[in-house]
This record gives structure tokens, sequence and C-alpha cells, in this order.
């Protein structure tokens, strides 16, 4: 039976997906071997969310080949979605596999290698995504991950916002049934894994294609389904991935926190503190909204932990509305922000947009913001000091010639036991919650 190698780039999602061809793949009786190591076949799961991405898409891409010239070389996803004319020139791909197909990897796969003329197969391999409706069902047993297992419970983007090509990529949205999600999360309790991460392309429109569907009967909203993962024996923690602000009402905040087990842990997309820019990037909402979100979060949570994505350098974006953003990120005090300059993604409404901002504005923009979280962290992390945690261990680590078992707290904070002296008998055990006393900063991120 042939070797396959896989690569994963981008979200987890493309993660959970590239684990589901992973599993399909061997259940098939193919051999999964490292991606640097010689492979007949060699799957690239393709991230095209910025220039960067693409480029590197095609790196990886390219490296297969070079590492094997004889080996068939599948690319897989979002690159190929929004890329396709530059796929098929392009002499390094052999077969090319676009989004909700990637469940049908293996008949694809073995439908090519019989006849290994045509990279899309006549055109069926790279759907009109757009026009796609029903959501790509797989069931994992595992992930890559071993105490954390990251669900993907929804699928493609409704939003358009004028910088973005994932509704190009992704499609319409298209969620997941509450009964599969919840069969495979007992499965995944089952195999060992204590954390469950909701995850999605826009999480927050969850059940929302659900209304029209008459089929129906269980529930289409996202915290309806939190709450029956809640009651799941054997998970001890839900994350939610990515939201909206608009999600966080005072209803939705209450039960939230009417959940022992749901993270106080809550990733809400900003993307510019100023008002003006907002109305560009086609976001639905101000800042003054967003700002309201947070306050209702943290009425309902104490000291939850805020985290947010943030573009600099938009187009337009003078340096009044770049004070307008950082002051606004001064207000809010987040865990942390992930700073992301702007790339021009052709075909989006952005691209033409007049008064595109130089790079090295952007660079230096980008510079600040990204001196800004590294304060606002540190104090976040800082009010762990003279308290206990509650850590779920994942990995063990050398640090300063001594050893650690490191793991995250609810709020995602890091933090690790040190293991260096203690006996078999007292070592605490891996993929377990322990408790522990923080006194100090063992490395910039882990606190001990």
């Amino acid at each position: 039976m042939k070797n396959v190698a896989l690569y994963n780039l981008g979200c987890k999602v493309n993660s959970y997906e590239t684990d589901g061809m992973r599993q399909m793949l061997e259940e098939k009786g193919y051999r999964i071997v490292p991606f640097d190591r010689q492979a007949d076949i060699y799957i690239v799961n393709t991230c095209t969310v910025t220039n960067t991405a693409d480029r590197k898409s095609r790196q990886i891409l390219h490296r297969a080949k070079q590492l094997n010239p004889d080996a068939v070389v599948v690319a897989v996803g979002c690159y190929v979605q929004t890329g396709r004319e530059a796929v098929e020139k392009d002499e390094s791909i052999d077969l090319a596999i676009g989004n909700n197909h990637k469940k049908d990897i293996v008949e694809i796969l073995e439908t090519f290698l019989a006849d290994r003329q045509d990279k899309t197969l006549q055109g069926r391999t790279v759907p009109e995504i757009g026009n796609i409706r029903e959501y790509e069902e797989m069931q994992l047993r595992r992930t890559s991950e071993h105490t954390r297992a990251y669900i993907k419970v929804q699928d493609g983007c409704n939003q358009f916002c004028s910088y973005c090509a994932i509704p190009y990529a992704r499609g319409r949205v298209r969620s997941r049934r509450a009964e599969d999600v919840l069969r495979e999360v007992r499965g995944m309790t089952e195999a060992g894994y204590r954390e469950v991460v909701l995850t999605g392309i826009h999480l927050s429109s969850y059940g929302i294609d659900f209304e029209s569907d008459a089929g129906y009967n269980g529930s289409s909203c996202l915290l309806d389904l939190t709450e029956k993962l809640h009651e799941i024996p054997g998970v001890e923690r839900i994350r939610l991935g990515s939201l909206e602000p608009r999600i966080i009402t005072s209803e939705t905040a209450e039960r939230m926190a009417a959940m022992p087990k749901l993270c106080p842990h809550f990733h809400l997309s900003l993307q510019s503190g100023c008002d003006n820019t907002l109305k560009r990037m086609n976001r639905h909402y101000t800042a003054g909204e967003y700002y309201n979100s947070v306050e209702i979060l943290r009425r309902y949570f104490a000291n939850p932990a805020v985290t947010t994505d943030v573009i600099t350098g938009f187009p337009g974006e003078t340096e009044e509305e770049f004070r307008q953003t950082r002051e606004f990120l001064e207000k809010v005090c987040f865990y942390e922000i992930h700073v992301f300059k702007y790339s021009r993604r052709a075909g989006t409404a952005a691209a033409i947009m007049p008064n595109q901002v130089p790079e090295q504005v952007k660079v230096s923009r980008s510079k600040e913001l990204l001196e800004l979280t590294a304060r606002q962290s540190v104090q976040f992390r800082s009010g762990y000091i003279g308290r206990d945690a509650e850590v779920l261990l994942e990995e063990e680590r050398e640090i300063d010639g001594r050893v650690y078992l490191v793991g995250h707290t609810k709020d995602y904070v890091k933090a690790a036991v040190d293991i260096t002296e203690k006996t078999s008998s007292a070592l605490p055990v891996l993929n377990t919650v322990v408790k522990i006393p923080v006194k100090k900063f063992l490395t910039d991120e882990i606190l001990v």
C-alpha cells in the first residue's frame, strides 16, 4: 500500500479536516508518513486567508514535488478554490480538490490514480462553492492533539467583509447537525479528551441555515448546542472559537455563565477600533457596541480572558483612525491581540479602494500594537500570581535544565508544574486537571 504524507496550513477548521482525511486514508490501508519523508502521495491542505498564505501553500506544494518528483502531489482546500487558474497551470500539482470534497479524498484519489489525465477530474473535484448547501460531515475518533479536541460544527460565511476572500473559498453558511456533533464528542471523551473546542469558519452563524428546514427537529442555536455538550459525562471543559461581538447580549452571557464547564475565554473579532474604518470593512457594529459586549461579559464572568484580531493599514486608515484604534485597545484592555497587516486580496472590495496604505506604515503600526498587546498580556497573566490556578496538563517540557508538565488554565493562560525532583508516585499525570499555586513567571508566557 502507498505511503501518504499530509501537511496542514491555516485555521483550526483546516486542522480538523486534515485529521479527517488522515483517518479515512488510514482506514483504507494507506500508510501515513511524516511530510519530510519520501512518500508516494503528498496532500497539502492549503490556506488563502492572506497573500502570505497563498505563497506558503505554493511553497509547500513545490517542496513536495522536490522531495519525490514521481509522487502524486495533491492540493486541497481554500487556495485551490480561489486560485483555480493558477493551480491548473502549476506543474508541481497533480491533483486539485476544492472545499466540501475532502470527505471524498479516498474515492477521488483512487479515481485519479487509475487515470492520471486531468487534475480536477473534468472539473468534478473543484465545485462552485457558492452553490453548495450541504455540510460536509466527518466523524473523527481522534485529533492531532491529545487533550483538547477541536470540533468543527460550521462551515462557510455570509458576511462578505470587504477585505476577506474566505466567503469565496468556503461558500455560504452550512451548519452541522447537533446529533452528529454530540456523537463525535461522546466518542472523543471515551478516547480520553477532556476539553472540547467548538470551531467553524463563522461560528456565530451556527444554525441560521436550519430556520427553513422543516425536517430538522434538533436545536439550531450555538448556545443550545453548547448546553447539550455540557451534559456529556467526561467533558470537563468547553471552549468557544472566534465569535462576533453581536452574539454577546445579557441573555446569552447569562446562559453562558450558567455552564461551569464553559471556559471564560472569549475571542471577539474586532479588526478596528475606529467606526469609519469598521464601516469601510463592512463590519456590522460600532466600537461602542463592541465595548458594550465586552462589558456584558465582565458583568457575568469574573475577569474573563477577552482576545481579539486587529488589522493595521486597512485602505484609507489615517493616523487619526489608527490613533482611535490604539486608544480603543487601551480602553478595552485585552488579554491578547492578534495583529495582522492588511493583505490586499484580489476580488475583494478593499482591493480596489483608494488610499492604499504603504507597507512601511503597516509595519510601523503593527509593531506599535504588538508592543501594546505584550504589555496587556503580562498584566492579565500577572493577576494569577499569588493565586491558585486549575491547569489541564498537556505536555512535558524541559526548561533551563528542569522538567515541567505544561498546560492551560480555563482562560487559556499557560502554567507549569515542576516535576524535576518528584518521585513517580508523586508525579501529576498528563491529561488531568491539577490545582497549583502560582508564584512567578517561568518564561515570558508560562507561569509556575
